[in-house]
């Protein structure tokens, strides 16, 4: 195989799986044994055992090992090298001999780059060719102490609370050796050289050891006191070759950490101080407590307490941040009239609870009188804003606020309204008392939601007149002070009674605002309806005009009700439920006329034309009586004036028909409540029984113009004895229209026996139409 020359080392040990070591020199050398048959082979393969070489040996380049092949060859043998060190990086640390094997360092190396190598050796041919598998050579680097230890550090911090007893860990330091640590060269050594207090000089015992093999500081003795020494600063050193070699200085700086062993103390314990009544969140002054533990830290911080002499909390204190005292404030007014002088008892303590190795001291406390300084105040209300509810509709005079205010100095007071835009309030400027100059109107621009503002002003009469205002709210509670307002008061209705139609709709408006406008109630043959009813006819009705007297109530509390007669136009309708043309343009007039007027003008209408179709049937008569003085109409004209006259068709009985028809009315479609009351009961006769059936009216005139006048007082007989309508000239009432009506009553025509018994003059003020007839019977 191959045969290696080891210089320097004196002896070769090849080693061969679990053989012993052998140096036979059959062993040795094994290309010296022959056989006659040839080469002879080695059974086994050689193993080399590692080259071990010397880091920063100076001797370069310098011979390691030399290498050769146990083949014997008849030409020349070339050897190569191969592997780190030699044609890879790193290079050219490594060469070979190629005709001798020798392998050599070039330079020097160094363990801590490089450990080891590992290279192959190759025996060749001068042609190249491989005479023999390649050799595998492993050289280690064996280490020098070229290497001091290292700090991780260059100064370390660590930190212990005072009175920290003996063998307490502190902190931890280390360091670290390049050289091989399976050597003595790695193996380091910590020991503490030096020792200064902070401040300098206050503790000149050793107070600090050190775990040579570890690094751990502890601590050695007694006597940490943060309020004696601060810190102290530590020299290190660490030594490899278990402390025999080369060393390394480092510093470590130790802090003491302070405890709350310290309770803060007042000083002084007595504080006399003044404070101004009626002013709040102002300092009255500071209180001082002194404490020894670090300041800044919870430790040194103080928390102040009142502990005694604040019952209504009128005084409050807190910590100053950067000096640590106390500062005391009033943050309720103080009232001198009530207390002169305060004396309040202070304790102080630290925000961190106490150590267990703080001494037992009580709470430290101190004193501070304050004593109040008197001032003139203003007055006061007892309420601001004052708040009233009062009925819109209240009495003037009505008290509506008293005791509204007083001085805290006893001094005489002065009131008056500052602000008062509608003029509704009186006040009286020696006692207060707010009472109401008239009644309030909730629908006043400056009445919002119901509430009405006004500015009160007390003014004192001492020295200065300090005045105070407070408002003054009023709601106004809604009263029912409007009736209610039926609409529409005329329209129109088929005269059928089984057609289902729209009917004539009502309803009622009223100035009230809720709950006492709606829902409306009426009533009409004691139907219930809501703010709404629709008005349809219960049998056919003849066609004309109708009044429909209505009883309309609010929901106020108490309720209003009202009466309002609805004029009612009766017509025929066609499918659609609309009235027919020719109807509506005879009966269905909306012009508002009323229907007593109307009843007064058909009446007139209709006696003219009696009195002409007289004056044509007795022509000759009517001459001869006018001679004689004895004729009912007097005239000085031939003229004919039946042109001027039209000629109406008979319209029935007048009221009784409209009494008759007026119950065949009723309300249907209900959608609100309601109550409407029927003519024929609204106002009642309280000179006949009720249900007493009707008398007969005259149905026609009589043919002899002479009996005009017992045909109209017959019908006024007839009326005036009628127990279903109400006690007056006509059956109907519209509205009250005042007294002292110019057309007179139709009851008052009368005949006489003879001319001079009449006076047309009255006929003059019934308009043009009755100027020429009041001129046919007054001849001047």
């Amino acid at each position: 195989k191959w045969k290696l020359s080891l210089n320097e080392l004196g002896i070769l040990a090849l080693l061969n799986e679990s053989h012993s070591v052998d140096l036979n020199p059959a062993v040795l050398y094994p290309w010296r044994q022959r056989s006659s048959g040839g080469l002879s082979r080695v059974k086994r393969d050689w193993i080399i055992p590692p080259i071990r070489v010397l880091e920063n040996s100076k001797q370069v380049p310098e011979n390691l090992v030399q290498i050769k092949s146990d083949k014997i060859f008849t030409g020349e043998v070339i050897y190569k090298l191969e592997g780190p060190g030699v044609d890879q990086d790193p290079k050219n640390l490594f060469e070979i001999d190629d005709k001798t094997g020798w392998i050599r360092s070039m330079i020097p190396l160094d363990r801590e780059k490089y450990r080891s190598f590992t290279l192959k050796a190759f025996a060749l041919s001068p042609s190249g060719e491989r005479l023999e598998n390649p050799s595998t050579i492993e050289i280690v680097v064996l280490d020098q102490n070229d290497n001091r230890p290292n700090f991780s550090q260059k100064e370390f911090a660590g930190s212990v609370y005072e009175f920290s007893v003996p063998g307490t860990s502190v902190m931890s330091v280390t360091a670290t050796d390049a050289d091989d640590p399976t050597t003595d060269n790695a193996i380091l050594s910590y020991s503490i050289i030096g020792q200064e207090s902070i401040p300098p000089l206050r503790i000149n015992k050793t107070m600090f050891g050190i775990n040579n093999e570890t690094g751990a500081i502890y601590t050695r003795d007694v006597g940490l006191d943060w309020e004696v020494v601060k810190g102290f600063r530590l020299i290190l050193q660490v030594a490899d070759m278990s402390g025999m070699g080369l060393t390394s200085f480092a510093n470590a700086v130790i802090h003491v950490i302070d405890i709350n062993n310290n309770p803060p103390r007042f000083s002084p314990y007595l504080y006399t101080m003044s404070a101004v009544e009626n002013k709040v969140d102002f300092v009255i002054g500071w209180v001082n407590a002194t404490d020894n533990d670090e300041p800044g830290t919870g430790n040194w911080e103080t928390k102040y307490t009142i502990a005694k002499g604040n019952p209504s909390r009128n005084f409050a204190i807190r910590t100053d941040p950067v000096t640590n005292e106390g500062i005391l404030s009033v943050v309720k007014a103080l009232d001198y009239e009530s207390q002169e002088v305060y004396t309040l008892t202070l304790t102080v303590e630290n925000v961190n609870p106490l150590s267990i190795k703080a001494p037992k001291n009580p709470v430290s406390s101190a004193t501070v009188v304050v004593t109040v300084v008197n001032e003139n105040e203003a007055p006061r209300f007892i309420k601001d804003p004052i708040e009233i509810l009062v009925p819109e509709s209240v009495v003037p005079g009505t008290v509506l606020a008293s005791n509204i205010a007083y001085d805290p100095d006893n001094a005489k007071l002065k009131y008056d309204i500052l602000r008062d835009p509608e003029g509704w309030l009186i006040i009286n400027h020696e006692t207060g008392e707010i009472a109401a100059r008239k009644p309030f109107n909730v629908r006043s621009p400056h009445v919002k939601n119901n509430i009405y503002n006004a500015v009160i002003r007390v003014t004192d009469t001492d020295a200065g007149g300090i005045s105070t205002t407070a408002s003054l709210v009023i709601t106004l509670r809604e009263t029912n002070d409007f009736f209610p307002q039926l609409f529409p008061l005329m329209g129109t209705v088929c005269s059928e009674s089984g057609r289902k139609t729209s009917g004539l709709f009502l309803t009622a408006v009223d100035e009230d605002l809720p709950p006492h406008a709606e829902p409306f109630t009426f009533h009409l043959q004691d139907i219930n309806v809501s703010t709404h009813a629709v008005l349809r006819p219960l049998v056919e009705l003849e066609t004309g005009e109708y009044a429909v007297t209505v009883l309309v109530t609010d929901s106020g509390t108490p309720s209003l009700s009202a009466y309002a007669q609805v004029n009612v136009t009766v017509c025929p309708c066609g499918k659609d439920g609309e009235c027919k043309a020719e109807a509506a343009a005879i009966f269905g007039t909306r012009v508002g006329v009323s229907f007593i007027a109307l009843l007064v003008i058909m009446a007139s209408i209709a006696l003219l034309l009696l009195l002409l179709l007289l004056a044509v049937a007795v022509g000759n008569c009517r001459r001869h009586h006018m001679k004689k003085g004895e004729g009912l109409l007097v005239g000085d004209s031939d003229e004919d004036i039946r042109d001027n006259v039209l000629n109406y068709d008979e319209q029935g009985g007048g009221e009784e028909d409209e009494v008759r028809h007026y119950n065949m009315l009723q309300l249907a479609e209900p959608s609100y409540l309601v109550t409407i009351s029927p003519l024929g009961k609204q106002p009642l006769r309280k000179d006949y029984p009720d249900n007493l059936p009707s008398p007969s009216y005259p149905r026609k005139p009589p043919a002899d113009p002479t009996d005009i006048e017992d045909f109209i007082n017959d019908g006024l007989e007839a009326a005036d004895h009628d127990p279903n309508i109400p006690p007056y000239d006509t059956a109907l009432i519209y509205d009250y229209e005042g007294d002292g009506s110019l057309a007179g009553s139709l009851s008052s025509i009368a005949s006489a026996s003879s001319d001079g018994d009449q006076d047309y003059d009255y006929l003059n003020d019934w308009g043009p139409r009755f100027k020429k007839l009041a001129n046919m019977y007054d001849p001047r």
